[in-house]
């Protein structure tokens, strides 16, 4: 990591305490400086921590306009101590406890620097104090709350489709409330088996899922980190370590993104058309990245708080990911920072909206395998949807570590089967290349299998096919994806293929028929 030379910033001032700011085995000091109108929009302000120090605090502040935005995290010689953001609380750094969105750990003597970031700078003069205390005495009680954490696998009846929310923040966000046994305690009313929790930049929560995970037996805590730019924010799914997001001063969102695939993370696109300016800074989606890209969140909080206004642009983006070839399952968060108590206008409960991944287990590593696989359905409201179980004839099989593509040769069938639940009344799409394929199908029960008969054509090489409900003319509920790899050219037969939607479809047949509901999926 590259680090400022041991100097003061330009603009920057060291006073001496004032009287009244610590205890008396206390060492502060205080730095005021400017905020670069341009360049970065990260400065590091390096101050010094004597040998023998046990408890760090820093107390920062804005003095520029009120419209300006800073944002504030703490590192020691090493590296990351901890990213609070706009938390308007001091940091506080010890040995054996910090405060939220901090890690605790050794105090070691040498150049510290606080992390100022211009999440909004709009005033002439944008400035910033910092006073630091340096104590030999801590002041925060041991944390009891924190313990190394350890994957695990929780009972269940696997394998199956198992329902959870991929994007939802505890206390150690700076915007963010509950903790974790809160959270599990909403999940586990609506039903869900696992919350991501994906705080801002920090992995201060890992270590509190790993001493919250034991006493909570059948909601698995994901960790998770949402990785925060002022040009657009990306999920981390099993992120255990911080990755440097300094973009421009210390990194690229590239090498951050390679840090955070080499240690097992998964990563999602959030909100990717959720430009709403200052009211959400950052929000959309403005980077050149989708190499490395698992899942696309097509649905941030429930349809009814905000999905009918930004939902339809979120599948779109996803759409036109797909087209440029990559293979991004849809997946859905709510965006929750307050585990369900109170949340803001258009703000979602966890578990709006829901989304469902087959696994072999409840454990992280399934449930990644199930990303990896397009094997997860969105209800874009929440637990009481329609389900969709979508399987194929010949079955998935395995390319590049996925198992999210059928392969056939021109003239074969490809059947794809979707069973849906809980839709009487509502009507079923399959969708091809993100455009609606053959007729709608409505649905005469609440346990009704569909059958969708394609002879495979030469352009079907790199198609896909999902499926979605549809309620009162809006998508509902929908599948990932299934893929077809054309391996052979057509030896006799027809071999004229078939188009888009709105094209002649002379192969295509659809059946549908009740099953007996004591058949019916587990319900979610």
């Amino acid at each position: 990591m590259r680090r400022l030379p041991l100097l003061l910033l330009p603009g920057a001032a060291l006073m001496a305490a004032g009287p009244g700011l610590a205890q008396a085995d206390d060492d502060v000091i205080v730095i005021e400086g400017d905020v670069p109108a341009d360049g970065p929009d990260f400065l590091l302000v390096p101050f010094e921590v004597p040998a023998g120090t046990v408890e760090v605090e820093v107390r920062h502040e804005s003095l520029g306009g009120d419209d300006d935005v800073l944002d504030f995290g703490v590192e020691d010689p090493a590296g990351f101590r901890g990213w609070g953001g706009g938390n308007v609380e001091p940091a506080v750094v010890g040995v054996q406890a910090a405060s939220r969105s901090y890690l605790p750990g050794p105090v070691p003597g040498g150049t510290w620097h606080v992390v100022v970031g211009r999440a909004r700078v709009v005033s002439d003069a944008p400035r910033y104090r910092l006073e630091i205390v340096r104590r030999a005495t801590a002041t925060l009680p041991p944390a009891t709350d924190r313990a190394p954490y350890a994957p695990v696998t929780l009972p269940s009846s696997g394998p199956r489709f198992f329902a959870g929310d991929l994007h939802v923040h505890s206390e150690d966000s700076g915007d963010a409330r509950p903790g974790l046994v809160e959270i599990a305690a909403f999940a586990r009313g609506r039903g869900l088996d696992f919350v991501v929790v994906t705080d801002h930049n920090t992995t201060a929560q890992v270590d509190r899922i790993g001493a919250a995970q034991p006493g909570i037996d059948d909601v698995l805590l994901v960790p998770g980190m949402e990785f925060t730019t002022y040009a657009g924010h990306m999920n981390a799914f099993g992120a255990t370590l911080p990755v440097d997001h300094k973009l421009g001063l210390t990194t690229t969102v590239d090498e951050a993104v390679a840090a955070l695939s080499a240690q097992g993370a998964l990563l999602s696109i959030n909100h990717p058309n959720l430009d709403l300016g200052d009211v959400c800074i950052g929000c959309a989606w403005g980077h050149d990245v989708f190499d490395d890209v698992a899942a696309v969140e097509i649905a941030t909080g429930g349809y009814a708080q905000s999905g009918f206004i930004f939902g339809q642009g979120a599948r779109d983006f996803w759409e036109d990911v797909l087209d440029d070839g990559h293979h991004a399952a849809p997946v859905g968060g709510s965006d929750d920072h307050r585990a369900g108590v109170d949340p803001p206008a258009f703000g979602s409960p966890v578990g709006d909206p829901t989304t469902l991944i087959f696994a072999e287990t409840l454990s992280v590593e399934a449930l990644q395998q199930g990303l990896r696989d397009n094997r997860t359905v969105v209800k874009l409201q929440g637990p009481d949807d329609p389900m969709i179980v979508l399987e194929t004839t010949p079955a998935r099989s395995e390319v590049d570590g996925r198992r999210d593509t059928v392969t056939a040769s021109v003239g074969d069938t490809l059947t794809l089967t979707a069973r849906v639940t809980g839709g009487a009344g509502h009507v079923l799409r399959v969708v091809r290349n993100g455009r609606s394929f053959g007729d709608p199908i409505v649905l005469d029960g609440d346990d009704v299998t569909a059958t969708i008969d394609v002879v495979v054509g030469a352009d079907d090489d790199g198609a896909r096919y999902r499926t979605e409900v549809h309620i009162d003319g809006a998508p509902r509920t929908i599948t990932g994806h299934v893929w077809v790899a054309v391996v052979a050219p057509a030896t006799g037969g027809c071999s004229c293929g078939h188009g888009e939607a709105g094209a002649a479809l002379p192969a295509l047949w659809l059946i549908a028929r009740r099953r007996r509901r004591a058949t019916a999926v587990r319900p979610m």
